[in-house]
């Protein structure tokens, strides 16, 4: 839900201010900070509950578990977003604030992803009707880099309306060299994702509504891809991100329209996270 929110606020921004003016800006801003609110409990409370209420196991772990913490880092980013339309001493407190979510949010993901890695070595992969979560290990990966140069673009202004320029500076450093280095980290995570889902290819993909993580762990990473191509001006990020962009487009018309087919037939509302087991090491029948 936060995340979601957080899609709305960027809706705002992007294309209420041109049609309602600063009416649209105020909505965002206000729904910001709602955003900020849930995301931290939700990053909090879910893993508590999980802690306290839930049996959980090894074995049974899949990338679903890093949904609940990613929601701060994606408040981080519109944050990011929101920074530059606001008044100095509101564009202050948001910048701040947005710095602290991503610390919220992306070291926790990163912990999570090596007890990822290690369920993996460990018990081999999911069950073949979770195939599409192995891409969202991409998503804290890339919102993190995307909300780590958005915010370095951002700080030498902040910064400098209060009598900090130096730490603007050194903001924009960590943003381009911490993008990059998040950026290459998540390199590894979609090889991974991309020889994962031919596997499970070959056993034969049952459609089901977590295919859309095909999409949005996908997208933000190439946003990140993006925003390291204006701040770099290194042609490579470029064309990697023309060709995650192009992919992009294509995952989504494929899911959508398996989506569509799938609630025109009534089959669509399967949850693959209720499923255990591993994939087996034989191929099972191609569908």
């Amino acid at each position: 839900m936060p995340m979601g929110l957080a899609t709305i606020i960027n809706g705002f921004l992007a294309f209420g201010i041109p049609l309602w003016g600063n009416v649209a800006l105020e909505i965002a801003h206000a729904l910001w900070w709602l955003d900020v609110a849930m995301a931290m409990a939700c990053g909090l409370l879910i893993p508590f509950l999980m802690f306290t209420r839930q049996d959980h196991s090894l074995e049974k772990m899949t990338a679903v578990w890093l949904l609940p913490i990613v929601s701060a880092e994606v408040a981080a980013a519109s944050g990011a977003l929101l920074v530059p339309l606001l008044q100095p001493d509101e564009a202050y407190a948001v910048h701040i604030i947005s710095y602290a979510l991503w610390a919220f949010s992306v070291p926790l993901a990163m912990s999570i992803l090596v007890i990822l890695l290690l369920r993996l070595i460990l018990y081999k992969l999911p069950n073949r009707d979770m195939a599409a979560s192995g891409w969202l290990a991409l998503g804290p990966i890339g919102t993190g880099a995307l909300g780590l140069v958005l915010l370095g673009g951002n700080a030498p202004q902040v910064f400098a309306q209060h009598g900090l320029a130096s730490v603007g500076e050194v903001g924009l450093g960590i943003g381009v060299i911490g993008g990059v280095i998040l950026w290459g980290y998540g390199l590894w995570w979609l090889m991974l994702a991309v020889l994962k889902t031919v596997r499970y290819s070959r056993e034969g993909l049952p459609f089901n509504i977590g295919w859309w993580a095909f999409t949005f762990p996908l997208g933000v990473y190439s946003l990140a891809t993006m925003a390291l191509a204006r701040v770099t001006h290194f042609s490579f990020f470029s064309i990697m991100g023309g060709v995650l962009i192009t992919c992009l487009a294509g995952f989504w018309l494929v899911v959508m329209a398996r989506t569509l087919h799938g609630a025109w037939k009534g089959y669509l509302f399967f949850a693959p996270c209720l499923v255990s087991g591993v994939a087996p090491i034989e191929p099972l029948k191609k569908l």
